[in-house]
């Protein structure tokens, strides 16, 4: 991913806290068979000393891009954060100049790294139980895995394969307007207020 010094974003509390926030990833997968990619949510696990860190997810056991997991391949899981197109008429500069042109803020994270598939039934139901915590969270009557019927969550955990991914490289890329004169970033938050769908109004919090 291409990341101008301005957009980028090296602070690794922030990029984890984009990951779980964003949750759904897109797994590409690039070998001799080709390039395949598959969106799935994932969870991301970090050891309590730091030393480890990992994305965790699942896939149907009908899915073939686990079997084209080979041990230690490489892969590529890309997190989209909220976007939204940013108009010229919202820069102050417009009227002094006219020298802008359309562009798009965005939140983006990639997150590299090697994968293996597992298949433990033990770690697969602490996996689904770790998942479903993260996204229940904020829920007013969360859900949990045990509300279901425990054979009904066994049957399903047999037809799923775990993959766990240990992370190498993090690059996170916020473009928020960074690079615009003060004055023009106001026009561009403002404008993604008064437009006021909720992906504007997220991207436009961002803005500094």
């Amino acid at each position: 991913m291409y990341v101008p010094s301005h957009f980028r974003e090296d602070d690794i509390g922030k990029l984890h806290q984009y990951i779980r926030d964003i949750g759904l990833g897109l797994l590409i997968v690039a070998d001799e068979d080709g390039i395949e990619a598959n969106h799935i949510p994932f969870h991301l696990s970090i050891e309590q000393d730091g030393t480890f860190t990992r994305l965790q997810c699942h896939v149907a056991r009908s899915n073939p891009v686990w079997s084209r997991l080979k041990p230690n391949a490489r892969v590529l899981v890309v997190f989209q954060g909220p976007d939204a197109y940013i108009s010229p008429s919202w820069y102050k500069t417009k009227t002094e100049t006219g020298r802008v042109v359309p562009t798009w803020n965005y939140l983006a994270v990639h997150a590299e790294g090697t994968a293996r598939t597992v298949e433990n039934p033990v770690w697969l139901k602490d996996h689904l139980h770790k998942l479903t915590s993260q996204q229940e969270s904020d829920m007013d009557q969360p859900w949990s895995v045990d509300d279901a019927p425990a054979d009904y969550v066994d049957r399903l955990a047999q037809a799923i394969v775990g993959i766990e991914i240990d992370i190498e490289t993090l690059t996170g890329k916020l473009k928020a307007s960074q690079n615009q004169p003060e004055a023009n970033r106001v026009g561009v938050k403002k404008g993604f207020e008064n437009r006021g769908e909720k992906g504007d109004c997220i991207i436009a919090s961002f803005i500094r």
